[in-house]
């Protein structure tokens, strides 16, 4: 039950964009074409994941080790040697998605929503192993749930006509704003 809970709440309820402000750079960078917002979802749900894990893990072990100091370096450590074996393997085996991703994916490893997620596990214990798995899979399906959902909203965004004040980014932060408000009305179900 614990899984559960904890993947819903950081997927709607705490959604790293909406509630956190984390990430919006490669939100609203890749969210125009909606590919692009899928193939970024995707990269980042399986970063997230994984590193995630791995510095829950060796949280445990600069705990043992007295160093838990050096927390921050090893984290950003794993997450871009994450990414650098995404890329190399997106560029082997998807290289219209490794394109179509630019200059995005090597920022994933700065992404302070990967970073941000891999510290906040550190406040988890190790018997809490199920909230851990929510809380590493919920926020980046929460971020590829957010991305898909404003690719949509930005392909609609493109038939409309705006006032010229709010054209680009204008708009896309005042539509983020607006689900943000829908997203919050979550808020208590959990």
């Amino acid at each position: 039950m614990t899984f559960i809970v904890t993947l819903i709440s950081t997927m709607i309820i705490n959604n790293i964009i909406l509630a956190g402000y984390k990430g919006l750079c490669s939100y609203f960078g890749i969210s125009s074409n909606m590919s692009s917002a899928v193939g970024m979802g995707l990269a980042m749900t399986v970063v997230s994941f994984l590193s995630g894990l791995i510095c829950w893990g060796l949280h445990f072990a600069t705990i043992a080790l007295g160093i838990t100091y050096l927390n921050t370096v090893l984290f950003i450590l794993v997450v871009a040697s994450l990414v650098q074996i995404l890329e190399i393997v997106l560029k082997k085996f998807v290289p219209s998605l490794y394109k179509a991703l630019g200059i995005y994916l090597p920022l994933i490893t700065t992404n302070c929503a990967v970073l941000g997620l891999a510290l906040a596990l550190t406040t988890y214990g190790a018997a809490d192993w199920q909230a851990v798995l929510g809380t590493c899979l919920g926020m980046p399906l929460g971020y590829f749930l957010i991305l898909v959902i404003f690719s949509a909203v930005q392909d609609k965004l493109k038939l409309t006509t705006t006032h010229r004040a709010f054209k680009g980014l204008a708009i896309s932060f005042i539509a983020t704003a607006f689900m943000a408000l829908a997203f919050v009305g979550f808020t208590g179900l959990l």
